[in-house]
Parts: structure tokens; sequence; C-alpha cells
């Protein structure tokens, strides 16, 4: 959640991002007003509680001619104790749910407004061009025999689909080279569940204005991540960290799992081939950061991404997300979108948030000050690999005769295969 200190002390500046986000500014008075209340009624508890127990010490001490009255006070009082601690109790509650009801706070210079108020901050590679009517992935992956959309349905529905032969192949390739990528830049590598509790979920973000969008297990009570992110934010929940390199406070991990999402409201949406599906795989950057070191962290996590997206040679553009198209947690994001040609537009493929102290506020993910004390932790995202980008590759690398020409990167991990030929 937000830094109660930040909202005692400079509560405009949440208002602004309440603004920003265009989302409601008057949830802020009321998390001022709640806080205040929480304050006052610990106060008023913790100086009831001292006062029953100097109470308790006259009484142990007195004559015991004076010991029933007395008790008779220590009774009342211990009444009006439990009372006052009711009343913290109900006020710390409502000060969390009111709190809980904010997103981060979005940094200095994140643009204002929605989904189409993005800033593009760069532009890379040259657009494909094609002497030929250009193909969609989902026709490509027919003729190639490599994606089965029509079985996926027959199986299991809408946006399901099968990976099939080279298909599969490309998709672990790709996987893999992330993965070694990852490992060549710090990150230990993470097999995470895809199921995780309530609190795990919650702690994250993913329980409010994206709830639609996850599966439930009601009879268990837990959640199917959509990305693993979830589960690598509650790796360390509860703990204090502890940095192994002073000048660089961190700790890294890639996580790499299958993904699920309902995709609730989008019908309609990109339903053709694997761009927009209930299950696909994907490898995620995690880190754990010492707060002052977050911006430069997402510098490194956008180059990573940057770095795959160029050597699987795709065209592509950087964009900074505006304030209302950020998630709960994130405080600042950059999506890169990949050309597709047959759709002529830039699709997100990849995206990178900063989530500042906001999930380890709610997780409990600490770290230990120069001077004893300790502090949350900054946490923050990007996807390095994932199913979506098989779209763009496929199109981009499409020949006239048919073929796809695999990316050089990926021929090593495909037993040095440099061409997808149709069946």
């Amino acid at each position: 959640m937000i830094d109660p200190q930040l909202l005692r002390d400079e509560p405009d500046v949440i208002k602004a991002s309440q603004a920003a986000r265009g989302a409601s500014v008057d949830v802020v008075d009321q998390a001022v007003a709640a806080d205040a209340a929480r304050r006052s009624a610990i106060t008023s508890y913790e100086a009831l509680r001292a006062e029953q127990n100097a109470f308790g010490k006259t009484v142990a001490k007195a004559p015991k001619d004076e010991k029933a009255a007395l008790v008779q006070q220590a009774q009342a009082l211990a009444a009006g104790v439990k009372e006052a601690q009711a009343t913290a109790t109900a006020a710390e509650e409502t000060f969390n749910r009111v709190v809980r009801a904010i997103p981060n706070v979005v940094l200095p210079g994140v643009p204002a407004g929605g989904e189409d108020d993005f800033v593009t901050l760069r532009t890379v590679g040259t657009k494909p061009e094609f002497a030929f009517e250009p193909k969609d992935h989902a026709d490509l992956g027919e003729a190639l025999d490599i994606i089965d959309i029509a079985r996926g349905v027959k199986v299991s529905g809408s946006r399901f689909y099968f990976l099939k032969g080279l298909g599969a192949r490309l998709e672990i390739a790709l996987m893999s080279l992330g993965l070694d990528r990852a490992v060549q830049h710090g990150f230990v590598p993470l097999i995470t569940p895809t199921l995780v509790r309530p609190e795990t979920m919650a702690g994250t973000g993913f329980l409010g204005e994206h709830a639609a969008e996850v599966y439930r297990l009601e009879a268990d009570d837990l959640y199917l991540t959509g990305t693993s992110e979830v589960a690598l934010a509650g790796y360390h929940a509860d703990e204090i960290l502890a940095f192994p390199d002073e000048d660089d406070q961190a700790l890294r991990y890639a996580g790499w799992s299958t993904c699920y999402r309902r995709e609730a409201g989008s019908a309609g949406r990109d339903n053709r081939g694997i761009l927009r599906v209930h299950q696909f795989n994907k490898l995620e950057m995690f880190s754990y950061v010492h707060p002052d070191q977050a911006d430069a962290e997402h510098a490194k996590l956008m180059a990573y991404q940057e770095s795959m997206l160029q050597d699987l040679g795709l065209h592509y553009r950087v964009i900074e997300t505006a304030a209302g198209d950020l998630g709960t947690s994130a405080a600042r994001k950059y999506d890169l979108e990949a050309w597709v040609p047959t759709q002529g537009t830039f699709r997100e493929l990849t995206s990178t948030s900063n989530c500042t102290t906001f999930q380890a506020r709610r997780l409990d993910i600490r770290y230990r000050t120069e001077s004893g004390k300790t502090a949350p932790v900054a946490t923050l995202n990007g996807t390095l690999a994932t199913t979506r980008w098989l779209v763009a590759i496929l199109e981009t690398h499409q020949q006239a005769d048919g073929t796809v020409v695999i990316p050089e990167v990926l021929r090593p991990y495909l037993g040095g295969v440099e061409v997808i030929e149709p069946r």
C-alpha cells in the first residue's frame, strides 16, 4: 500500500496522483481521516492499558481489607481497556480498507490520462516491407503445421490452441534464450507455483480493478496466476532481506511459468490466433532492490528486453504508459510494442513496471538500514519472453514462398534449423 507517512505529510501528492490516474481524489481525505482516527484510538487504548498495568501493581500491594474494592475498580478498568482495544482494532481495519483502495503513487513525469495518452519514447528498427501479401500468424501457423487453433477450441474452448512441432520448439527456444540472458544478468531461475493464496494475490495488487481477469478455484481458495510476478513477489513475503552486495543492493529472480487470464471484457478483441489467449508461457524478471536503486533497475530491465527484441529482428517502439492505464501496483510502466505487419500497427509484447515500495508494504518485505531499523524494499518486474512474441516473429520473418526464417539467435536452441517450411 502507499506510505502512511506520505499520506500524513503530503496528501496533496497522493491527490495529484489520483487525479492523473482519473481516480477518486476524495478517498485521500477519507484515508487521512481514517489514519487520524486509528492513531487516536491506538493512543487511547495504550494509555488505558498503561493505567491498567499500573493499577494492577497497586492492587497487588494493597492491604487485604482494601483489595475487594480495588478489584472491582480493576474489573471496571479492564472492561474499559477491552472496549478501547475493540475500538482500536475497528479503526485499524477501517484504515486498511480505505488506504488499500488507493493505488500506488505515480512517479514524477508519468503522463496523465488514460490508454491513449501514452508518450512514445523511441522507435527502433525498420518496418518490414513485403513484395507479396503477407499472411497473419494464424494462417501461417496452420500452413506451417505449427499452430493448431481448431483443435485447441475443440478441446478447451475459445482462446485456446496447440503449439505443434517446430511451433512448440520455437516457444521453448524463445523462453530458453530469455532464461540464458537472465542468468547472464544475475537473475536466479525459478519455476514458480501457478496457484497462490489470496493474500499473495492481493499483496501484488491483482485483486482490485483486475480481479475479473483472474481465475479462482473456490473449493481450494486459491488463484491461478496471470504472471509469475505474483509468486515471485510472495517468495520473500514476511522476510527481512540481506542484500549480498553493498554496491548493488538487489536480489533478482527469473520466473518461468504457465500463466492464465480470463480475458474478461475482451470479447471480439484479438480473438484470432494467439495474441490474446487464456493460457500461455512467460519468463518474468523480478527484482527486489534498495528503493534508491529502483529507477536504475527499471532502466536495466528495459534494456534487457530491448536487446531481446533487437536480436529477434523485430521493429518496435517504447512507450511510457499514462497514469490511468497503470495497474494498481505500478508507479511507472514502459510498454515495448512490436510491429505486427498484417495489423498495420504496434502491439504490446512486453512491459516493465516499477512498483516502488507498494507491494513490499503489503507483503511485509523489508531490508535493514544502516541505523539498524527496517524499511520496505522496492520491487520491479519485466517480461523477457512470452508466447505472444511468436506473433511478431512469424509475421515479420515470413517469406514469399510461405516459409518463415528463424532468427539467428534462436537457431542453436533448434538444432540449427534455419527455416520453417510449409507442411
